[in-house]
């Protein structure tokens, strides 16, 4: 991307409050901006398969993408990670060179950069200094993965949605937001989760029936965030008590 580009300020600003590159300098952040091209895709659109994950590296400059695994026989569906203004993927080709079996979906209308992985490791090669944010930003995703991994093996389901609740949601004022999440589907969570949409349906009633939980507009919000904690650690306790 060129620097008289229309895109350019407003995909610099993005990186420069990025988790991923928010701490190097600007210099070094334009110098990555001339080697990228900017891309587009519809929402729904598969923006990289299995196949293609060898291929480039992309950043998110504008929307969400999903990064799902499906089980061929069944056609199931479960939400690895979802991604935001600032990430980057697919990480672990760019690292051990191998094909990874997933997939990428976007949930909005998206815009990326994207770079062939060899211009991506000549890049890293000439500014050690990305190592500073890219090592702990690659171990955030890999705790996460275990973190869903571990919810999935040891909670039920009503535990694994609170607990995707109370992760997505900020302090504020005057309430709590629920942000990244708010506006998906009962069946966008249940893949998060990995459930299906009829058991979240059932679950996100309870909670707006406990008026933990509310729906405004077609967006959900947390209402009491104390009450969402203390019934996740009830249910943390009750599941601890059914496995001992």
């Amino acid at each position: 991307m060129k620097p008289d580009s229309p895109f350019y300020a407003h995909t610099l600003e993005v990186l420069k409050q990025s988790e991923l590159f928010g701490g190097l300098e600007e210099a070094v952040i334009q110098d990555m901006l001339i080697m990228f091209r900017r891309e587009t895709w519809l929402r729904k659109s598969i923006v990289m398969d299995p196949e293609e994950t060898l291929k480039h590296f992309f950043v998110i400059i504008s929307g969400r993408v999903k990064a799902i695994r499906i089980n061929p026989n069944t056609g199931k569906e479960l939400t690895i990670s979802l991604l935001r203004p600032g990430d980057g993927f697919d990480v672990l080709p760019l690292l051990d060179g191998k094909k990874h079996n997933i997939s990428f979906m976007a949930l909005d209308n998206l815009e990326a950069l994207s770079a062939p992985f060899a211009v991506v490791h000549e890049w890293i090669a000439r500014h050690p200094c990305f190592n500073s944010t890219f090592l702990p930003y690659l171990g955030k995703q890999i705790r996460q993965i275990s973190n869903l991994a571990f919810d999935m093996a040891l909670y039920d389901t009503g535990t694994r949605l609170m607990k995707l609740l109370l992760q997505h949601t900020v302090q504020g004022n005057p309430r709590p937001r629920l942000k990244l999440i708010n506006d998906l589907s009962n069946e966008e969570l249940a893949g998060m989760i990995g459930s299906v949409r009829v058991v979240v349906n059932r679950y996100m009633q309870k909670l707006k029936e406990e008026g933990i939980v509310i729906a405004r507009r077609g967006r959900l919000e947390v209402k009491d965030l104390h009450a969402l904690v203390d019934k996740i650690e009830h249910h943390i306790g009750l599941n601890n008590k059914n496995t001992s």
